[in-house]
């Protein structure tokens, strides 16, 4: 394996990290997505989401390289209270420490080479270092591999869920929290 690395994203990653999402998602998700929603998801728009995003958060965001080549990518930042909450509405107590993983993906043919575990180490030491004092994140209730992903580094299902409406067809995602102290093994 080349050498791997996960660095703070330049607002030049945008193009690659937005083909990196997109082609995850039409790859990962087509069994929860209707088909007309990934063929709707534009490029260019993703891009110019991700270079703001990159340049202006709030969220934080992180590339795995492997080589020359970037393989992934995680966005990391303050999580908004209603995301925090309960199922009841209840923000939690420790809302204004809480950070919200809201996307973490690694192209599928870089998978199982560590990049996932490093981006996810990566920003919880970042974030961390700003005052976070846990992790959350929302997952699709089907996405086996990342639900798998997040639990093998001790995150642990809370038992919120919302279904989302993902073009006319119901998308139910759980939510996991977790340590921001990555330990890779």
């Amino acid at each position: 394996m080349a050498e791997a690395s996960v660095l703070p994203a330049q607002p030049s990653d945008a193009e690659e990290i937005a083909r990196i999402q997109l082609d995850t998602w039409r790859t990962a998700y087509t069994d929860l997505l209707p088909p007309e929603v990934l063929d709707a998801l534009d490029p260019a728009e993703a891009a110019l989401t991700w270079r703001r995003t990159i340049e202006d958060g709030p969220a934080r965001v992180f590339v795995a390289r492997e080589g020359a080549s970037v393989v992934g990518f995680c966005a990391a930042g303050p999580a908004p209270a209603e995301e925090t909450a309960s199922a009841a509405g209840e923000p939690a107590k420790d809302a204004a420490t809480v950070t919200l993983v809201s996307t973490l993906l690694v192209e599928p043919r870089w998978g199982r080479r560590g990049h996932g575990g490093r981006l996810l180490a990566a920003a919880g030491d970042a974030l961390r270092a700003e005052g976070s004092t846990r992790g959350i994140a929302w997952v699709p209730e089907a996405d086996k591999a990342s639900v798998s992903f997040l639990e093998r580094a001790s995150w642990v299902r809370d038992g919120t869920v919302r279904t989302l409406d993902a073009g006319g067809r119901p998308l139910r995602e759980i939510r996991l929290t977790g340590t921001l102290r990555i330990e890779l093994v």
